[in-house]
């Protein structure tokens, strides 16, 4: 009798976590807007409207999205001019670094930030408002970070590199409405900070990038597009 009991309740519990299992992987998701440009100085670096540093928390964990943080771990330039922060101090749970300085040339920043990374990219910008491969495998890395078939998230310091990867992005086919630019880390207030800057017992600072998604790019291993 035992034995036939502890069997139903083996079967009890195999259906509740089945049950459990497709509710959380078939629950329809919500649909999400439409992006909408920002007005203003935020709409000149293409930050959303809807979907920003104080509205990213309700978007997170979604199953047909991509959570990406356009910031190097410490960047060359001077962001602490502007106000900012060279380093990726801290971040927003689930989303993960893919630096835009390695994937592209930077143009255009203030001048009061000086250089950034200035080494190899996967692609060059031209002076014609093109994007040109540099590697074999520049476009097909490109669509393994950036999913076609997902909507894009996209969060740098600012919003800056995050609207520039939008622009790339989009002028290398992907659908402008699956991106948003979802602004700066900066600016974020919400409950889902992932600390990385830390002060030690002796006030010295150190950085926990430990706790960063980082994907860094192994040029020397890539083949370069021949002339």
């Amino acid at each position: 009798m035992k034995k036939i009991w502890l069997i139903e309740l083996i079967l009890f519990v195999f259906i509740i976590a089945g049950i459990i299992f497709y509710y959380q992987n078939n629950q329809k998701l919500a649909k999400l807007p439409n992006p909408k440009i920002s007005e203003g100085l935020r709409g000149s670096f293409g930050i959303d409207k809807n979907i920003n540093e104080a509205t990213i928390d309700n978007y997170l964990n979604r199953s047909d999205s991509v959570y990406i943080d356009m910031r190097m771990l410490k960047d060359p330039g001077n962001y602490e001019a502007i106000g900012g922060d060279s380093y990726l101090s801290g971040f927003v749970a689930g989303f993960e670094a893919v630096p835009y300085p390695l994937l592209v040339n930077v143009t255009d920043l203030p001048a009061e930030v000086g250089n950034t990374y200035t080494g190899n990219t996967l692609f060059t910008y031209t002076t014609d408002g093109e994007y040109i491969a540099n590697y074999e495998e520049s476009l097909e890395i490109l669509e393994y970070f950036f999913p076609k078939d997902k909507y894009i998230f996209l969060m740098c310091g600012g919003g800056g590199y995050a609207g520039s990867m939008k622009n790339m992005l989009v002028a290398l086919g992907w659908d402008e409405n699956k991106i948003y630019n979802v602004g700066g880390y900066w600016y974020y207030e919400g409950k889902n900070n992932i600390n990385v800057k830390k002060t030690n017992a002796d006030g010295s600072v150190s950085y926990d990038f430990w706790k960063v998604t980082y994907h860094d790019i192994d040029f020397s291993n890539l083949h370069e597009v021949s002339e």
